[in-house]
């Protein structure tokens, strides 16, 4: 039996690789519904805060609140070596580059079924677009 466990992702997606009682650490590297273009929705946990380390490449963590059909946007440029938390029942999502890699910590199989999703319009995938990439413009 190894004492030291080692994991390297490399694969596209989002992997929970390291599952254990009341906890889980996976990896969500670059896919391409993460681009901040292509993000089509919002999603929430309701059981967990959810923390994000950025391994490498560029993220922007989106936070948002909804009352009816308002949806007003919070975004920060994540930096590496730095932690962040998603409280639970904040709704949020990521935009990635194409080189991204993050790592995820939260409650052990939140990705089996706690998570609830909130599709964007046309005109609130526009704003959020242009939060992002002014974010990011300002912090290069």
């Amino acid at each position: 039996m190894k004492l030291i466990e080692q994991y390297q992702i490399s694969d596209n997606g989002y992997h929970p690789f390291l599952i254990r009682d009341g906890w889980q650490v996976a990896q969500l590297n670059y896919m391409p519904e993460q681009e901040i273009g292509n993000i089509e929705k919002l999603d929430i946990h309701h059981f967990t805060d959810e923390v994000f380390i950025l391994l490498k490449g560029k993220a922007v963590l989106i936070g948002a609140t909804i009352n009816g059909n308002v949806v007003r946007f919070e975004v920060e440029v994540m930096k590496p070596n730095s932690i962040y938390n998603i409280p639970v029942d904040t709704w949020h999502n990521i935009a990635m580059s194409m080189d991204c890699e993050i790592i995820i910590v939260e409650k052990s199989n939140t990705h089996e079924g706690d998570f609830e999703f909130f599709p964007l319009s046309k005109e609130k995938k526009k704003e959020m677009e242009i939060l992002v990439k002014k974010a990011v413009e300002e912090n290069k």
